[in-house]
């Protein structure tokens, strides 16, 4: 079988590991295996290259995607996506492996839906997949973060002041809740856990009068301006405050060992499961066992809230 893997919007730690292990699981099988560059853009304009073993030595460590990736609005119309798949029937390609988030997995239901053989694997940081724990790059960012929330508590320590860290997350308060629990933040806030002001502006003051010399909040992306809340703190308690938005930092570096063997489990399920002829779905992990689930019990789902996210009250 030919097989052809792409990765597509925001680009997530671990997702080299995911194209390497698609490459030497499915060469081992017997396959041949394409990979698409800058992701559906790169399968509309019939970019692909052989992957053989030695072509992904080294990838495992490395960050990012290289295979490059990119967003195609134009996707969504039928006639775009039929080049695409004209494009790999050209190749013989029976079957395409799509790497990323939401929007990926959209594209990857509808070729399938035009009868092409698709899995789908959830590489995005924001960890707001449906049907998985666990999403390829989410546990690299929360490392990311943490780190720089144990950093920003030297400095606000050291100036007696309110530290407001804003993370990515989209719609998902999994990386805040996570690197919140981690670096031990006084205050999470999250589209699940909705902010309080005044509960909040309450316990800084409190904070300050005990003598206290820092406090830090974390806070999901487009919740609101962190910067303004900032200033309205430092009006309130006498707490001088600041913010600092991480921003695309939170994409990048080496993967931590979670996302390489995540990756790599997950890579190597995709391709097990087009030799048992299973396609239309995407991988999962839950309870550390490899899932599949359609496209369709997928897409358009709410994830459940975690645990987490009850804890967070009980010891924030």
């Amino acid at each position: 079988m030919k097989i052809a893997v792409l990765t597509s919007g925001g680009d997530a730690p671990g997702m080299n590991a995911a194209i390497r292990a698609v490459v030497r699981s499915g060469t081992m099988y017997g396959h041949e295996v394409y990979g698409v560059k800058d992701g559906y853009k790169g399968l509309v304009e019939d970019e692909m290259i052989l992957l053989t073993h030695q072509s992904v030595s080294g990838m495992l460590s490395k960050g990012g995607t290289f295979l490059g990736t990119s967003r195609l609005p134009e996707f969504k119309e039928i006639e775009v996506r039929q080049k695409a798949i004209d494009n790999l029937k050209a190749r013989d390609i029976e079957a395409l492996i799509t790497i990323g988030g939401d929007g990926t997995y959209r594209g990857a239901m509808e070729l399938a839906k035009m009868g092409l053989k698709v899995i789908g694997l959830p590489g995005t940081i924001d960890n707001d997949i449906p049907g998985t724990d666990f999403t390829i790059g989410f546990s690299t960012a929360v490392q990311t973060i943490v780190d720089a929330i144990d950093k920003l508590r030297d400095t606000s320590s050291s100036h007696q002041r309110v530290s407001i860290i804003e993370v990515m997350g989209r719609h998902s308060g999994d990386l805040a809740v996570y690197a919140g629990i981690c670096g031990g933040a006084e205050f999470i806030i999250t589209p699940e856990n909705p902010m309080d002001k005044a509960d909040m502006v309450a316990k800084i003051k409190k904070y300050k009068g005990e003598g206290r010399r820092h406090a830090i909040i974390v806070i999901t992306e487009k919740i609101l301006d962190v910067h303004a809340l900032a200033e309205e703190i430092t009006e309130a308690t006498g707490f001088s405050s600041r913010a600092t938005v991480l921003g695309y930092i939170q994409r990048g570096g080496q993967p931590c060992p979670e996302d390489r063997i995540l990756g790599s489990r997950m890579g190597t399920y995709a391709v097990e499961l087009l030799n048992d002829d299973i396609y239309g779905v995407c991988v999962g992990i839950r309870d550390s066992r490899m899932v599949h689930l359609p496209f369709a019990n997928i897409i358009g789902q709410k994830r459940p809230k975690n645990e987490l996210y009850s804890l967070v009250k009980k010891i924030s």
